[in-house]
């Protein structure tokens, strides 16, 4: 009766002994830990490019509540209208710029040209809009220009650390009096 339960006890003591050394996860190669880094910068550019598309999208709808938490808490807005910072902030310029009724004009931004640089947890993008008017006619481009913008990830979401909007074309001319 001895043997069995030394047996018992041996093989016991050995798994607690030996289980920890197999139980341990096979470290990472240079490569994996090179294939994750660049999966990461892929899908950070894929969320930036959503976040610059997600502006367009709450800027022409005047989702101003949308639109202003695209912005770090700290995040700052610089354009034609002026400049500020911090998202409530932004949220009360937009509305007062832009109103607060829906854009019955049904004008809209196009947005295209990125270039999203990753560096850890911040970023920079470039790009080009142009400001879309509907008329009688057709519709025609009012204004255009680009964005320069430093991103940074905050509670693990994109958002703009600054964005200054600049002009490449005169303000559309008043209309003709009559």
């Amino acid at each position: 009766m001895v043997r069995p339960i030394f047996s018992v006890m041996f093989f016991l003591l050995a798994g607690a002994v030996v289980s920890p050394v197999f139980a341990q996860a096979p470290r990472a190669s240079k490569a994996d830990e090179a294939v994750t880094a660049r999966l990461q910068r892929f899908e950070d550019k894929e969320e930036i490019q959503n976040l610059l598309l997600d502006y367009g999208r709450h800027l022409d709808s005047r989702d101003f509540a949308a639109y202003s938490a695209l912005f770090a808490k700290d995040g700052e807005w610089v354009g034609g209208f002026g400049s500020v910072a911090a998202p409530a902030n932004i949220k009360a310029f937009m509305e007062k710029a832009m109103g607060t009724q829906p854009n019955v004009a049904k004008n809209y931004h196009l947005l295209s040209n990125f270039v999203i640089t990753v560096n850890g947890d911040t970023a920079t993008a470039w790009s080009r809009w142009a400001f879309v008017v509907p008329g009688a006619q057709g519709a025609a481009i009012a204004q255009a220009g680009r964005y320069d913008d430093t991103l940074v990830r905050e509670n693990g979401r994109w958002r703009f650390k600054r964005r200054v909007a600049s002009n490449d074309t005169a303000p559309p001319a008043p209309p003709p009096a009559r």
